[in-house]
């Protein structure tokens, strides 16, 4: 029976376009919330402390403020798009399901021990869950968000957030994790940098035909 030929490899971008200008936008967007974010947290503190203002955006509670609100638009209006692209190009379905809990607990103790091995663009489990949980914080933080800036006017979002003060609360934790996911993100770019060039410029791959 005669071999027929499967023809070329196919090639594609580890990371599509769409993909790499929202990663941008949106690294872009939440370094400018966070930064107001701790200006406005200064001007009236949950805890007994203060965000140094050297690491503030604002200086003031005014501009801060108004830098938030900037931020925000972009962040949500770029979230969306996200949300939209990621379903409709089945880009959630391939890189972040199937979520395997067992696998989870596995890959993230041989990450604390650096043995947990990298493709470009395959995501494994422990950074599958890093990558949902950031998204519902994502969500977590635009509704605490909304509810805090307009309390009245989205006061079921208000309610849902138990109350204006219990908001003020989910929105700092929620900012808190979202920080300490970008820390843990760029350590992981530090200890393998070649994933870095291919979010930038998009990167190539070989698909079988």
């Amino acid at each position: 029976m005669p071999m027929t030929n499967p023809g070329p490899a196919k090639i594609r971008a580890i990371h599509p376009l769409p993909l790499r200008i929202m990663h941008g936008v949106n690294a872009l967007a939440i370094v400018t919330m966070i930064g107001s974010g701790w200006q406005i947290y200064d001007a009236s503190p949950l805890f007994d402390f203060n965000f140094p203002s050297s690491i503030t955006i604002g200086q003031w509670l005014g501009a801060a403020i108004a830098w938030h609100l900037a931020a925000m638009w972009l962040l949500m209006l770029n979230g969306l798009a996200y949300l939209i692209w990621g379903i409709s190009s089945g880009h959630f379905r391939r890189k972040f399901l199937p979520l395997a809990p067992r696998k989870i607990i596995t890959e993230f103790a041989a990450a604390l021990r650096f043995q947990l091995p990298h493709q470009s663009g395959v995501y494994n489990q422990v950074q599958r869950a890093m990558y949902v949980g950031i998204i519902a914080l994502g969500i977590i933080m635009v509704i605490s968000g909304l509810a805090i800036w307009k309390p009245v006017q989205f006061s079921w979002l208000t309610d849902l957030c138990g109350g204006y003060f219990i908001a003020r609360y989910v929105h700092f934790f929620a900012m808190s994790l979202i920080v300490a996911f970008i820390i843990i993100h760029l350590l992981l770019v530090a200890l393998i940098p070649k994933v870095l060039w291919p979010m930038i410029a998009g990167g190539q791959v070989k698909e079988a035909p």
